[in-house]
């Protein structure tokens, strides 16, 4: 299968502090990928980095999308070569409503002009299988939405940008059961074998409605156990003890 992102022996540091201390990690096209592991590991501090959020610093190794290094390419060109994150805090744009929003990002990615008519036609029909109030989508962005609100509009924005990856950093946090089903119907819709999804979770719900390929454990800023979907209800079962141990 063809590599979409590679990950090779990353050093990350937050101020003085080492996050990811020599992290690989490996996706190919169609592959769906879950990073687990206690808070502190280093999981959102992985999503950042893929998009060169500038307060994380990169000391070592490389982050490779189709081939090519984007390690140092600004965060605008990386989403634009077709890679999508959703916050855990999703943040409120007053002044800006989420169609228009949406249209300006879809410009962006795309680099084409937005047909109106069928641009609005798509946003509608995946609103309705998200269950999204018809209401929000003329509402500036994420302002006084309700926490599921945010967390299904940011699946919508994945399904409308149809990016090659998606890294999904804790979406389905403080969400209801039938939220959680929600957000998993957006990325099955999203799914295809030319795209991949990177979701990082605490919540086992969540996996439960997907066809996971891998799941990848993070302790201390490595990844210390890769496995199949079995590894999460070994999770469920033992913890994470067991793999800080690995770790030591």
């Amino acid at each position: 299968m063809n590599k979409l992102l590679e990950i090779k022996d990353l050093h990350v540091n937050v101020g003085e502090k080492e996050i990811l201390k020599g992290l690989n990690l490996t996706i190919n096209k169609g592959e769906t990928h879950v990073i687990m592991g206690p808070n502190g590991a280093g999981k959102s501090t992985l999503a950042n980095v893929v998009l060169n959020n500038p307060e994380y610093k990169k000391t070592k190794g490389t982050v490779e999308f189709e081939g090519k290094d984007i390690s140092n390419l600004a965060t605008n060109k990386i989403a634009k070569k077709g890679i999508f994150m959703s916050f855990q805090s999703p943040q409120e744009i007053p002044g800006i409503s989420t169609m228009n929003f949406l249209k300006v990002a879809k410009n962006k990615v795309t680099g084409k002009p937005v047909r109106i008519f069928e641009f609005k036609k798509e946003v509608q029909e995946y609103m309705e299988e998200l269950n999204v109030n018809s209401k929000l989508i003329d509402r500036n962005l994420n302002v006084g939405f309700s926490g599921g609100e945010k967390k299904k509009n940011e699946i919508l924005q994945m399904l409308v940008l149809n990016p090659k990856l998606a890294i999904l950093d804790e979406t389905d946090s403080g969400l209801d059961v039938d939220a959680v089903r929600t957000v998993s119907k957006g990325i099955n819709l999203y799914k295809s074998n030319e795209n991949s999804v990177l979701i990082i979770t605490h919540n086992m719900k969540i996996l439960s409605e997907l066809k996971v390929d891998y799941v990848h454990v993070l302790v201390d800023g490595k990844i210390v156990k890769k496995g199949t979907a079995e590894l999460v209800k070994d999770i469920e079962k033992n913890g994470f003890t067991k793999y800080k141990q690995i770790d030591k």
